[in-house]
């Protein structure tokens, strides 16, 4: 079995976000990046497969240089090998222009299982995992919080809106984009970060996937005009006095808005 995992690499968590001159994205110099946090859980889930069974997990990313750091990372934890797409012809593609980039790879690859998470905490499109199925062939689901595999076919829990869920099975080869919690994320241990630096990390051009032109800024259908900060409130009440002061002040304002 082959398992095809799709990881993105995102600013992390705690890093301190500001914008472009020209308003275009975040000023991307200086910060740490990390592994999105769906993906890994896909990741997991792609090696909790392996660990029970025969099978290779290779994880694919795109990006530039940078992005070598969260491949590793993933063969650290056991991933099997890895495939970057570096290229900057590859910047500024939209959800269908990464799904194209994917879909290429996972045609050559032939994977009998795609992992994504599913959606990217930069963008939270949420488009590019059912987009990729698409394009592959492959049928699909999202939103995964609970898979179980059996004799090629797979039982999926999948959330759904209201706080419901559904459950569907698919036969491989599929592409499952999971939600986060789905499963106890491991870490790579030292050993496994040692053998990382000998396993495959295959580098590919967007000309070598026969994509020259069919993705990037100029092939992109959705362009990002502008990002702004989230506006700040009209007004804010400031609480002033002693603790017991401010508490009852608190309580007031809660119960004339009528939360409590």
């Amino acid at each position: 079995m082959k398992i095809m995992v799709c990881l993105k690499q995102v600013p992390h968590q705690d890093a301190r976000l500001d914008i472009n001159g020209d308003g275009s994205w975040i000023k991307e110099d200086g910060i740490k990046f990390e592994i999105n946090s769906y993906d890994t859980y896909a990741l997991e889930e792609a090696l909790r497969t392996k660990d029970a069974g025969e099978a290779e997990v290779v994880v694919v990313s795109i990006g530039p240089d940078r992005v070598t750091q969260a491949l590793r990372t993933a063969l650290g934890m056991g991933a099997d090998r890895a495939i970057h797409v570096n290229d900057p012809e590859a910047e500024g593609s939209d959800a269908l222009g990464i799904a194209k980039i994917l879909a290429a790879i996972a045609k050559e690859e032939n994977p009998d299982l795609i992992f994504a998470g599913l959606m990217a905490d930069d963008g939270n499109f949420a488009s590019v995992p059912p987009m990729l199925a698409e394009l592959v062939g492959m049928p699909h689901t999202t939103a995964a919080v609970a898979i179980d595999r059996s004799n090629g076919t797979l039982t999926i829990d999948r959330e759904i809106e209201g706080g419901a869920s559904e459950v569907v099975e698919l036969q491989s080869p599929c592409l499952v984009a999971v939600q986060t919690g789905l499963n106890q994320v491991r870490y790579a241990s030292l050993k496994g970060i040692m053998a990382a630096k000998k396993k495959p990390l295959d580098v590919k051009t967007v000309a070598d996937l026969g994509l020259a032109g069919q993705v990037g800024a100029g092939a992109a259908k959705i362009k990002i005009e502008s990002i702004a900060p989230p506006p700040k409130g009209d007004r804010a009440d400031i609480l002033s006095g002693s603790t017991d002061e401010v508490v009852a002040g608190l309580v007031t304002k809660i119960k004339e808005l009528g939360l409590l």
